[in-house]
């Protein structure tokens, strides 16, 4: 759910049957104009994922990636994820990952990552919009909830070449090749 996005744009030129779903007219129009023009079979929907149109419930998978922080009442909107898939599908969603969500900012800064707030949940105002932080614990507890079995977490650290490489544009970079930036699970729908 949510905009195609390089995995599902990966997944569609494989042969997989990819639908997105977005809410706003810009973004919906946006993709609706990419695929009008790569033609890559992607079925797009303009819905409000915690207020979801029904949609079936026979998907093999559900895409949920960097969306639920952007969702300030996001539990109907996992609910909607989870009850789109077929009894037995994976349900895989990434989040910045809540325990180094200000990493590059605050490393940039002094030169290591320091936290004050984690356990509550607050907004985190950005640039363009603004975000939600939760514990790991609210999006894991809510798997619970519905009946998901948790299949696997990654906590994915950049690469150290990478970083060396862009050292000298980036800035504090080296951070995330110590620290997660995003936190990803994979569960299945009961």
């Amino acid at each position: 759910m949510g905009l195609p996005g390089k995995v599902g744009k990966v997944l569609a030129t494989r042969g997989a049957h990819v639908t997105g779903v977005e809410p706003t007219d810009a973004m919906f129009a946006c993709n609706q104009e990419k695929e009008r023009a790569l033609q890559q079979g992607i079925h797009c929907i303009q819905a409000d994922l915690t207020r979801m149109p029904d949609v079936g419930s026979g998907y093999n998978a559900v895409i949920c990636s960097m969306m639920l922080p952007a969702i300030p009442d996001w539990k109907p909107a996992m609910r909607a994820c989870v009850q789109a898939l077929r009894p037995g599908g994976l349900f895989l969603f990434s989040v910045n990952h809540p325990a180094f969500e200000q990493l590059l900012a605050t490393w940039r800064k002094h030169g290591e990552y320091r936290l004050r707030r984690y356990l509550e949940e607050y907004e985190i105002p950005l640039t363009r919009a603004t975000d939600f932080h939760r514990p790991i614990s609210a999006y894991l507890n809510e798997l619970a909830a519905l009946g998901c079995r948790l299949r696997e977490i990654a906590e994915p650290g950049l690469e150290p070449g990478i970083a060396r490489e862009t050292a000298d544009t980036e800035p504090g970079i080296e951070s995330y090749v110590h620290l997660p930036n995003f936190l990803i699970v994979a569960a299945e729908h009961p």
